[in-house]
C-alpha cells in the first residue's frame, strides 16, 4: 500500500489513506469532535497559530486542524492521483424547473 502524503500547510503532511473526512470547521458538530478531541487528548493542531480552517478526522479518532481549506487540500489530493475529486459525478448537477 502505498501512502498518499499530503502537504497541508507550514511544514505539516498528512497520509491521505488514514482520512475518513475533510470538513470546515464552522458547524457545531466539528466543533464538538474538536471539543471532544482535546479531552480525550486526540486533537493534533497543525494550524501554526493561524486560524483553523480544515478540520481532518482520521480513522484512529484523531482530530487535526489545519490552516488551509478543505478545498485546498482535496485539490492538493487530486493533483497526486489525477483524479477528478472536485469535479461533480453524472448526475449530481443542479436541475432547474
Amino acid at each position: 500500500m502505498v501512502a498518499e502524503l499530503v502537504h497541508i500547510g507550514f511544514g505539516n503532511i498528512v497520509a491521505m489513506n488514514r482520512v475518513v473526512a475533510i470538513a470546515s470547521p464552522n458547524s457545531a458538530p466539528t466543533k464538538r469532535a474538536i471539543q471532544e478531541g482535546k479531552t480525550k487528548g486526540l486533537l493534533i493542531d497543525m494550524t501554526s497559530g493561524r486560524r483553523t480552517k480544515a478540520v481532518i478526522v482520521l480513522d484512529s479518532g484523531h482530530i487535526i486542524q489545519a490552516a488551509l481549506a478543505p478545498e485546498t487540500i482535496a485539490g492538493r489530493l487530486q493533483a497526486i492521483r489525477g483524479s477528478s475529486l472536485l469535479k461533480p459525478e453524472p448526475g449530481d448537477e443542479k436541475v432547474e424547473p
